[in-house]
């Protein structure tokens, strides 16, 4: 893998480059080198403006109380379900109370996307009963984490991301649906996540095979994840995913950068007042939250992709650069001028269409390399 990169300064990227981790790294024959400096497409330019004035006064105003939060996520649900779904994946609800396991613990539960084709199709649907799939079951698997700031959105409002990593991968991937703040503060996220992973894992599913995948605060939970299997001692997964993570939720270098970003969506000022309520009254103080201090010692490799035009890009370079630093593998891929979590216009936008493909690169890479050390479930 690539060390870290990122893009150089530059106007349409929002004007602030940190130049945080390696710069231009040695690169790699994929033909998309040119979509993270080039400048956007007519498209992402259109629907940027589009968002900046019709989403983004309604997110600067986000509520910081629970009634409001709660509002606004039925809001987010109801416009979910008018969602087109993709044809070409199967989407099976998961729902397992894990008796087997002959002790009380949280049902695991969520969406399994698999393509329509997919030869383990009968395997997916017997995991995703609850039924035992250890003997066949499939090679690897995407488990995705979805943003929402914590608060927001499910594995509904995200399939377009979890269609695409199905279909462009030939991966099945688990999408678990976690408990949300208010209502469950920070680490219930956590705890969720990682049973979804255990899940897999008791499931037949090799370690070796599954890479996490998150975006926006789907990210943080992805990164804080990874950080907790390699501290727990589970068994390693191939590799991790963030898309527009959001690193810091004390939002320090994301009010920094509020000034000279010119992020369409996102307001730090919004995110700092939904943290609030995500950490609860424990405060910032689990050091799981921390990513930015975490020791990221053998861990998988990262690929990281966030937009240059976005207020979390500084978080997403300081990551790079606490990965970088502590020996692990990481790529970062700034992609000039686009906003926060781009991947989830990939039917629309061509950057989010090769960002989308970048990704199935990695992931096939990821999981083909089968990293030395990692014990298969």
């Amino acid at each position: 893998m690539p060390l870290p990169r990122s893009a150089e300064p530059d106007p349409a990227g929002g004007g602030h480059g940190t130049g945080h981790g390696a710069g231009p790294g040695t690169g790699h024959e994929t033909g998309y080198d040119a979509a993270f400096d080039g400048m956007p497409s007519v498209r992402s330019r259109m629907v940027a403006g589009a968002i900046r004035m019709g989403m983004r006064p309604f997110v600067h105003r986000v509520p910081g109380h629970a009634r409001g939060i709660r509002t606004a996520r039925s809001t987010v649900d109801a416009a979910s379900l008018l969602l087109r779904p993709n044809q070409r994946v199967k989407v099976r609800q998961v729902i397992d109370p894990r008796v087997e396991s002959g002790r009380r613990r949280r049902s695991v539960r969520g969406e399994w996307i698999v393509t329509r084709d997919a030869e383990d199709g009968g395997n997916a649907e017997n995991a995703g009963s609850g039924g035992s799939a250890a003997s066949a079951g499939p090679r690897g698997a995407v488990l995705y984490l979805h943003g929402g700031g914590y608060v927001f959105c499910s594995p509904r409002t995200h399939r377009s991301i979890t269609a695409r990593l199905a279909l462009d991968t030939g991966l099945p991937v688990f999408a678990p649906r976690y408990r949300l703040a208010p209502e469950h503060c920070f680490p219930a996220p956590l705890e969720d996540a990682l049973d979804a992973y255990r899940w897999l894992l008791d499931r037949g599913v090799p370690a070796a095979g599954i890479v996490i995948a998150g975006d926006s605060a789907g990210g943080h939970l992805a990164a804080s994840l990874t950080a907790e299997i390699c501290r727990t001692g589970l068994p390693r997964p191939a590799g991790t995913v963030l898309f527009s993570p959001w690193v810091d939720l004390t939002c320090e270098l994301s009010i920094q950068a509020q000034r000279r970003a010119r992020d369409p969506y996102i307001s730090a000022r919004s995110a700092r007042r939904v943290a609030r309520l995500v950490v609860g009254p424990a405060g910032f103080d689990d050091p799981r939250l921390a990513l930015l201090a975490c020791p990221w010692t053998d861990t998988p490799p990262f690929l990281i992709q966030v937009g240059g035009a976005e207020v979390l890009r500084p978080e997403a370079e300081e990551l790079a650069r606490a990965l970088n630093d502590a020996g692990a593998d990481c790529e970062l891929q700034v992609w000039k001028g686009q906003m926060h979590v781009f991947q989830i216009l990939n039917r629309v936008l061509p950057e989010a269409d090769a960002a989308m493909r970048e990704t199935s690169r990695f992931i096939r890479s990821a999981v083909a390399a089968d990293p030395a050390g990692t014990e298969a479930a």
